[in-house]
């Protein structure tokens, strides 16, 4: 029964209830919100722009200030050529090794109980806060020319530091959290429901794995995978210090820029650098695009 309304009270109008009277909005309750929220957006713009933004269109202006012909003819010359392709094999072989590891790992740290565990899981977001030249330091003093490990191997005719393999081990190091990362909170989430339930219909571990695990990890596994590519392509402190610069040899695109910026020939360093650029832009918001749309096409899935 609804209350009476209070002497001197307008009656309420036919058909509200308390629920609905409570849900009105108070007079004056929207514009200090509204202002906030439209604060709030602003400066999140601004920063953005600042930090992303205007830098990037900063970039985009000065390589194509002179037109495409210039642009044009800095990415044909051979040491531009070389540079990337030494850049793509570098990120090809750590991006795989990586994302092989980083699954493993993901699932080891999710789904094993071991001594040290919470110790490895928190190392491995090491590259994250060391430095990269530090990294590229502590690959040099474990594979270096006066090392044990690295005087051993270049007796035997294999030299890792200032050669390809030194670079991609500099690179692998920077990248392992990316794919471990994304993948453990999505494991913990999943639980071990469905893995056992496949066991229980008489799966192996394998045929579990493959059936079950990927196609519930495969999006984090992408956005790993597609972290790691971008990382790869941009590295540079590790790599530089690991490589030794050498023109047509150890210099991947990033090198590259460096030296042309320090050279004073910048033309180069820019039209890499618009490459590099946009193949990271296009691999993240490409990989956000086809997931939302997939995502989309299950929903209105009968």
């Amino acid at each position: 029964m609804s209350p009476d309304p209070a002497p001197g009270a307008d009656p309420a109008p036919e058909g509200m209830t308390l629920a609905r009277a409570g849900d009105l909005p108070l007079k004056g309750r929207d514009e200090p919100s509204s202002w906030g929220r439209r604060l709030l957006i602003a400066a999140v713009l601004i920063w953005f722009a600042a930090l992303i933004l205007i830098p990037g269109a900063a970039l985009v202006r000065q390589a194509f200030a002179k037109g495409w012909q210039p642009l044009a003819s800095a990415l044909a010359e051979p040491a531009v050529r070389r540079a990337f392709v030494m850049s793509l094999g570098i990120t090809l072989v750590a991006t795989v090794v990586n994302t092989v590891f980083g699954i493993a790992m993901a699932l080891v740290l999710v789904r094993q109980r071991f001594f040290g565990r919470t110790l490895i899981d928190g190392v491995v977001d090491m590259p994250f806060a060391v430095s990269p030249i530090v990294a590229g330091l502590m690959l040099i003093v474990l594979y270096g020319p006066d090392s044990p490990v690295g005087g051993w191997l270049e007796s035997r005719g294999f030299q890792v530091i200032y050669a390809l393999p030194g670079m991609v081990l500099a690179t692998m190091f920077v990248t392992v959290p990316f794919v471990v990362r994304e993948l453990v909170p999505i494991l913990r989430e999943l639980g071990e429901e469905y893995e056992q339930a496949a066991h229980t219909l008489g799966a192996g571990r394998w045929r579990t794995f493959w059936s079950v695990t990927l196609p519930s990890i495969r999006w984090g596994v992408a956005y790993g995978v597609t972290l790691t590519v971008a990382r790869c392509l941009g590295e540079f402190g590790a790599v530089l210090v690991v490589s030794g610069n050498v023109i047509g040899h150890t210099q991947t695109a990033t090198l590259y820029i460096a030296e042309g910026i320090d050279s004073f020939h910048p033309e180069g360093a820019y039209a890499a650098s618009l490459v590099l650029a946009a193949a990271s832009f296009l691999l993240l918001v490409g990989m956000d695009l086809v997931r939302h749309r997939l995502e989309g096409a299950r929903e209105v899935e009968p």
